[in-house]
């Protein structure tokens, strides 16, 4: 059967008791009294390693839970961003586009655009996927150059991207847009050949409380006639 423990203080509580009978002790010897005081030094002097090792310890345990706690932080914020962004490009993807859209329009207005690059797949049909993801990455870099501090750019599929305006009317979004189109036509894409690449565009505005669903609709349904005439272009939804 196994023993108990012994207490903590065990050590300490018998110096203390052994040195509190001899200070009460009227016949206890000078000897006697060294030696109860010598058994308390020790004993304090123990504690106090005791503390120090503990307290040391304690510091860095602290230390490691906070450096733990940095390190779940900084992998939950990789998760987020990963869960809401696009892989290739670092634009927002299809799912954080809708999520933000919909955020926004409860309170305010929204315009969007949409625009498709022009023939993509002849571009990765003579160069390759590679190359085809070059000029992805590309539009969205020019993309980003001409929106305003608020605008928000996302990629919803493969070479279709959306742009999300909240601080901005239908001519200024035309305007952005047009501002956009002419950017990636004069875009330098390093092609292994000289080749123009063009976007086309559609353009809506929505008041707040509307349906996202339909806005988007009207965007693409625009970006669909800017296609059917001609291509690197941008057509207004409130236009057709």
């Amino acid at each position: 059967m196994s023993q108990p423990n012994p207490d903590l203080f065990d050590q300490e509580n018998l110096a203390l008791a052994a040195a509190r009978s001899t200070f009460e002790s009227d016949t206890a010897s000078s000897a006697q009294y060294r030696e109860a005081l010598g058994e308390l030094i020790n004993c304090y002097e123990r504690l106090l390693r005791e503390t120090s090792r503990l307290i040391r310890r304690s510091d860095r345990e602290e230390f490691e839970m906070n450096q733990l706690n940095n390190r779940l932080n900084e992998l939950a914020s990789e998760l987020e961003y990963r869960a809401t962004h696009d892989a290739l490009t670092n634009a927002l993807n299809r799912g954080a586009v809708i999520a933000k859209a919909n955020q926004i329009i409860r309170s305010q207005g929204l315009a969007i655009i949409v625009l498709d690059i022009d023939f993509f797949k002849q571009v990765n049909d003579s160069f390759g996927h590679l190359v085809g993801d070059k000029v992805i990455c590309g539009v969205v870099e020019a993309v980003e150059r001409c929106l305003p501090e608020s605008g928000l750019v996302g990629r919803v599929g493969g070479e279709e991207f959306t742009v999300l305006l909240q601080d901005s009317d239908y001519t200024q979004a035309f305007t952005i847009a047009e501002h956009i189109r002419a950017e990636i036509a004069g875009w330098d894409f390093s092609l292994p050949q000289p080749r123009q690449i063009t976007a086309s565009f559609g353009v809506s505005w929505t008041p707040a409380g509307a349906s996202f669903s339909i806005a988007y609709g009207a965007a693409d349904e625009a970006l669909y006639k800017a296609k059917k005439a001609g291509r690197n272009r941008v057509m207004r939804a409130d236009q057709l």
